[in-house]
């Protein structure tokens, strides 16, 4: 769960005990001093499955992850965001690119929950790929006014930075989706002419949905 209403839906993850031993694993040759003091929940060998034995190692794995979340230092490590969010990542855009949009969009949703509530970056271009994945899932699936909110809140994440590869393409479905709705589209527009003018981005530019399908998540 991370701040908002006391009604917000929590954000959900499913990781086997191979997952969170790789990241143990991976954290203490990158962060020797801070993991130190972390302790690893270990693996009986007998009785795994017993319904004593999932909820001790339950509460061991949050206090692990609560531990790991206090030290600034392992907050941000990149293979702590990984662990949280690029299978589902991976998972949302296989979906998109076989066509399956609706399963594909609350794992797109999921994703951006996870990102907004863990409070901190899970890489530079992950949150603006997120918003497109649920940018063309909505689209997909008749919703253009959720599609073009995913624009915009993208667009304004990305604010001045030209030329972004992302750029062109959510300008693109921004007035796609404006002239759809009947709603104003003349700023963005207007700043997309500017690109293609400043020979930044070819005429037309690539669909968000294909810049989707090319992304390479590592």
């Amino acid at each position: 769960m991370g701040p908002g209403p006391p009604d917000r839906q929590p954000a959900q993850i499913s990781r086997r005990y191979s997952d969170f031993e790789r990241l143990h694993r991976n954290l203490q040759r990158q962060f020797r001093g801070p993991m130190a003091a972390i302790s690893f929940p270990r693996k009986r060998l007998r009785r795994n499955f017993t319904a004593e034995t999932i909820a001790r190692r339950s509460r061991a794995f949050e206090q692990f992850l609560s531990h790991l979340q206090a030290v600034p230092e392992l907050r941000h490590a990149p293979d702590l965001q990984d662990f949280f969010v690029l299978p589902e990542l991976r998972r949302a855009q296989s979906l998109t690119c076989t066509g399956l949009y609706r399963e594909a969009l609350a794992l797109w949703a999921n994703a951006w929950q996870l990102q907004t509530q863990l409070g901190t970056p899970s890489g530079p271009d992950r949150p603006l790929l997120t918003l497109a994945g649920l940018a063309v899932c909505h689209q997909e699936l008749e919703d253009p006014g959720e599609a073009r909110a995913c624009c915009e809140r993208a667009l304004r994440l990305l604010g001045d930075k030209n030329p972004h590869p992302l750029l062109a393409p959510f300008l693109e479905a921004h007035v796609r989706l404006s002239w759809r709705l009947g709603l104003d589209k003349r700023q963005s527009e207007a700043r997309l002419q500017a690109l293609q003018e400043a020979g930044l981005t070819p005429t037309p530019p690539p669909s968000l949905k294909e810049l989707l399908i090319k992304e390479v998540l590592d």
